[in-house]
């Protein structure tokens, strides 16, 4: 079965002040086998329906001024089906275009500073695709997990295709390896990111080299500049030693 989407946007741009603007959405999405509604403020979550569960969801963080949504779950579901009926005309008018597909990119990495034996989350971030859904799955050491794993809700993005977060929580050990696995209709096939865990320090292996590297480039650099600086201070302060601020200068050139 095809696969059709319609959105409908509202955005207000609120301002108390010449000199802020905050842009306010409201998203309600259908397709033949999903739904969505949410409410956001510049670019941010702050409601959604969960229309599994027929509630509605609070995500403001916890520092954020309290707010409630009263009756906005019961006006998404009405929202339902003005989408759909407006997806059914859409269809028929446009003698049922083909979709336009973007591919989602995936990217993974852990919300903490990673310690062995402590307990993390991994995030699996797939953003710029096209239309919704996208499939996501976890594995540990080539092992399917289920437990402990979460899938936010389509954000759209300014240039129209969406990303959405799915986690999972982790103890992380020494030599496990990780892997999120994302699904979309424009790819070619799945889409997988890996995450391990190396040593003690627990510097994932694609990150490591390239670390080490730029700290040993930044150590090599600070000493030239320190080693450089001296015997031009050297020079300025004793001529009558430059012979041997010269010898000295080349000695730790090729030491």
């Amino acid at each position: 079965m095809e696969l059709h989407l319609a959105i409908l946007t509202l955005t207000l741009f609120l301002s108390t002040d010449a000199q802020f603007i905050h842009n306010y959405f409201n998203i309600d999405g259908c397709s033949d086998t999903e739904k969505e509604s949410m409410v956001g403020s510049d670019g941010e979550e702050m409601w959604h329906a969960d229309f599994k569960l027929k509630i509605g969801v609070n995500t403001l963080p916890d520092f954020a001024d309290p707010m409630s949504f009263p009756g906005y779950y019961e006006m998404s579901v009405a929202a339902q089906e003005v989408c759909k009926q407006n997806l059914a005309v859409c269809i028929k008018a446009c003698n049922n275009p083909p979709e336009e597909l973007d591919p989602p990119e995936t990217s993974i990495y852990p919300k903490n500073d990673v310690e062995l034996g402590v307990e993390n989350t991994l995030i699996c971030h797939v953003t710029g695709f096209f239309p919704p859904p996208v499939d996501v799955s976890w594995t540990k050491n080539n092992v399917i997990m289920t437990e402990g794993v979460s899938l936010s809700q389509y954000r759209p993005r300014s240039d129209g295709t969406f990303h959405m977060f799915s986690s999972l929580k982790i103890i992380p050990e020494e030599r496990d390896i990780y892997s999120c696995t994302v699904n979309h209709r424009a790819l070619q096939g799945p889409q997988t990111k890996i995450w391990g865990v190396g040593g003690v320090s627990a510097v994932p292996p694609s990150v490591g080299p390239v670390l080490f590297c730029g700290v040993g480039m930044t150590l090599a650099l600070l000493g030239l500049a320190t080693g450089i600086c001296y015997c031009i201070k050297g020079a300025a302060t004793d001529n009558t030693d430059l012979a041997k601020k010269e010898k000295l200068l080349m000695q730790w050139t090729y030491k």
